[in-house]
């Protein structure tokens, strides 16, 4: 295989450091900070901090070493015994394959826990469930990283808000709502990098990729990697930045990761306003342990011509890259020019020194200089990875967000007879899918079980499987079955990292075996998988098509856990984290990033926030096997000035982060079937700027296990964040009127009105912006 077709376009000559490429997955040793000469080192006196003990080892280091660990692959050092350490781990739904991580061919550490991607665990909209999921990576992560198999930084979650139907990468992130995003990046980061008041760090979680990355190719040629987002202001911190300063202003990651792509001229990794103005000094993401890593190669692409060519030399490029806040790059160009670049400049070595103790402190922050005795997370094995517990745990993660679309005259859950049993007819593109089950950014599985396996294993029901989607062998089967069930629609040929879709309805092939099956009046169930969503606006409306379930990439548990669904042992409760279009959606440019709707770009409005057409599926949906009443106590009246003085009584240095209060939401199961209940609560109205969004999603809580003929009461907390408006100079400000607030989407269970009087109030002032843009 030729790696540099793989490869963003270059400045610097792979071919030269193909041998690092080859000996940094190898089991590496971990440092001994009891042997000399490391043990003479300050970075192994715990009584120092952090970045005390970091600056004692960068200055022992030599100019060359320096330069050789400005990148993700930190080389050897004979000199102190010290190991070489890769940063380039990743931990997107479970520990993947990566440069950092080792599998072993076979036994012990030759595979991971395979959880569902982000999309679907996201469905759940269970930030509980979230916590649980990071944690095992970590525990995992933990695991290989003790006998030598993997670093410690684990380069996800990627919250970049899935805005594009058509985009490659969608899949990866918990969807189109920044505060959905926002709540899940804080529960992953909990448990992935442990407790806040714990010693050490459990792994380092890296956000990604900041900012407005959200397009891999397009039809006239325009990349990642070339591509300049022209956003607002208004745009930039109402939505593209939001989940960013979540990261890094309230949930307190480790590690920010730029992104490939300028933003309104300057590409990211560049950045200074972004990284040091907005992140480091104004979010106060300015910890000595926390740094920030480039997207891999995005380096080079400041400068290629195939990029952005925004520099004209290698030592330029290091120059601006490094001043703007990007501590190390994952490719080769600081590597590659620091001699040259301190020559002409040697001030750049302080810029490099603090780069390097960044990166360092990190590490010891995470106890990998201490002692292991003196650790439980050292003392983590192989046989905490794939525990029954985790197995369990990616069964229902996937149950949790699987979401039930349709269901004509009450077909699921299905129904086996004792006596006769159930024959079904499974067909589709995944009626056996394995690894297509776990999608992108993924490991080797310990097991792979595929749908046909699940239900071959179901008491009482006989599988008639065909495999290819020849159409007459197919409606042969399903003529002869009671049930059939197609399990197919996109996955990772069509969307993927590098590849977005040019269509968001289902091909060809698929639409007319579906239409000829549905033509058969047969039971007829629909499973469709994938992370971005089809339309399926043929087969909502087709009295032919009995049930829809969507199931995205549901890992490693995935046939499992749809067999869950269909036949009843899991009550469907999952929720759209984003909006099904109709195939129309995509005749604009995905290039167009302005969210609010424009007619003389053809943009209809993104997200459901700003879509001015009718979605086939709006955000926020999902059917039950049950009936629920829903019922709220209302809000009233706030004075402005009074609730924002209360904020500040109360200490709280981030005003939008204040309680304006809890809304409690009474859900009473009024039909048969045991099930969880997610309670979603959205405002509307005509405050603040025009044009004004449709809703805002501004809380959530999933109930779970609401017996029939039984209630509980959702607490959900709506802080001040949730209501607050952006003007054009990205500042959040609060403002008077008529707040509707309602539950659920369509039909919604219950809404009620209350009022904010008074003047607005700012809550938030952005920095002046260091260049132009787009209103």
């Amino acid at each position: 295989m030729d790696i540099t077709a793989l490869l963003p376009p270059l400045v610097t000559d792979i071919e030269a450091f193909l041998p690092i490429l080859l000996e940094c997955p190898a089991i590496r040793a971990l440092p001994d900070c009891t042997v000399p000469p490391l043990s003479l080192n300050g970075i192994c006196d715990s009584t120092k901090s952090p970045f005390e003990r970091a600056v004692a080892l960068v200055d022992e280091l030599t100019p060359e070493e320096k330069y050789n660990n400005s990148m993700f692959y930190m080389s050897s050092d004979d000199s102190l015994n010290l190991p070489p350490f890769n940063l380039w781990n990743e931990g997107l739904h479970g520990v993947a394959s990566s440069l950092g991580v080792n599998y072993s061919e076979q036994g012990d550490y030759s595979f991971a826990t395979s959880f569902p991607m982000p999309i679907l665990t996201a469905a759940a909209f269970d930030d509980d469930l979230v916590h649980s999921v990071s944690e095992v990576i970590s525990t995992e992560l933990r695991a290989f990283s003790n006998v030598g198999r993997a670093g410690l930084d684990a380069w996800t979650p990627n919250v970049n808000p899935f805005r594009d139907p058509r985009w490659g990468r969608g899949p990866e992130t918990p969807g189109e709502d920044v505060f959905r995003i926002s709540q899940y990046a804080t529960a992953f980061i909990s448990g992935l990098q442990g407790p806040a008041d714990s010693p050490f760090k459990k792994a380092i979680a890296t956000c990604k990729h900041a900012a407005g990355y959200d397009l891999e190719d397009t039809p006239n040629n325009i990349t990642r990697y070339s591509f300049d987002a022209k956003i607002s202001i208004q745009d930039l911190a109402d939505f593209y930045l939001r989940p960013f300063e979540t990261c890094a202003r309230d949930a307190g990651v480790g590690s920010l990761m730029c992104s490939y792509n300028s933003v309104n001229g300057v590409p990211q990794c560049a950045d200074k306003w972004m990284q040091q103005d907005l992140i480091r000094d104004y979010w106060k993401w300015n910890e000595s342990t926390e740094y920030i890593t480039s997207d891999c190669f995005a380096i080079d692409v400041i400068q290629a011509a195939a990029g952005h060519h925004y520099t004209k030399t290698g030592e330029e490029t290091l120059s601006l890259a490094l001043r703007a806040g990007t501590d190390t790059d994952c490719g080769f160009l600081y590597r590659s020019y620091f001699p040259t670049a301190v020559e002409q400049d040697p001030s750049l070595e302080s810029n490099l020194n603090l780069s390097l103790a960044r990166v360092y402190s990190s590490l010891v922050d995470l106890g990998y200089f201490d002692a292991p005795q003196a650790q439980p997370y050292r003392q983590i094995t192989f046989d905490a990875v794939n525990t029954p517990e985790s197995q369990n745990l990616a069964r229902r993660a996937a149950t949790s967000g699987i979401t039930l679309l349709k269901n004509l005259k009450g077909t699921l859950p299905l129904q086996t007879s004792s006596e006769k049993g159930l024959s079904v007819a499974l067909v589709g593109d995944w009626a056996n899918a394995t690894t297509q089950l776990t999608g992108g950014y993924a490991g080797p599985a310990p097991y792979y079980i595929s749908p046909l396996q699940a239900l071959t294993n179901e008491t009482g029901v006989k599988v008639s499987a065909i495999l290819r989607l020849d159409q007459q062998d197919v409606l042969e089967a399903a003529k002869a079955n009671d049930v059939v069930i197609y399990v197919g629609g996109v996955d990772q040929s069509v969307e993927a990292e590098e590849t977005d879709r040019r269509t968001i309805a289902w091909n060809e092939t698929q639409t007319n075996l579906i239409s000829s099956i549905a033509q058969l009046n047969k039971t007829f169930i629909l499973v469709q998988t994938g992370g971005g969503q089809l339309d399926d606006s043929a087969w909502l409306s087709s009295e032919g098509v009995s049930a829809i379930l969507w199931a995205g990439y549901p890992g490693e548990e995935g046939g499992n856990a749809i067999a869950d669904v269909l036949f009843g042992r899991v009550a469907p409760a999952g929720r759209l984290p984003i909006t099904q279009y109709p195939a129309s959606y995509v005749s604009f440019p995905q290039t167009i990033m302005g969210l609010r709707p424009d007619p003389a770009t053809g943009n209809p409005g993104q997200t459901y926030k700003w879509y001015t057409g009718k979605p086939v599926i709006p955000f926020g949906y999902g059917l039950h096997y049950t009936s629920f009443n829903v019922s709220v106590e209302p809000f009233e009246t706030f004075d402005i000035a009074s609730v924002v003085k209360g904020c500040g009584d109360l200490g709280h240095e981030y005003l939008d982060q204040c309680p304006l209060g809890t809304l409690n939401i009474q859900v009473e199961n009024t039909g048969k079937t045991k099930s969880d209940y997610v309670a979603l609560a959205f405002v509307s109205g005509s405050y603040g700027p025009a044009p004004h969004p449709n809703k805002s999603l501004i809380g959530y809580q999933r109930i779970h296990d609401i017996e029939p003929g039984h209630g509980q009461t959702a607490k959900v907390q709506v802080k001040l964040a949730q209501l607050a408006r952006f003007d054009n100079d990205g500042n959040r400000i609060l403002y008077p009127g008529t707040y509707r607030v309602a539950i659920d989407t369509e039909p919604e269970k219950v809404s009620f009105e209350f009022t904010l009087t008074g003047e607005p109030a700012i809550l938030e002032t952005w920095p002046q912006y260091d260049r132009q843009a787009p209103l």
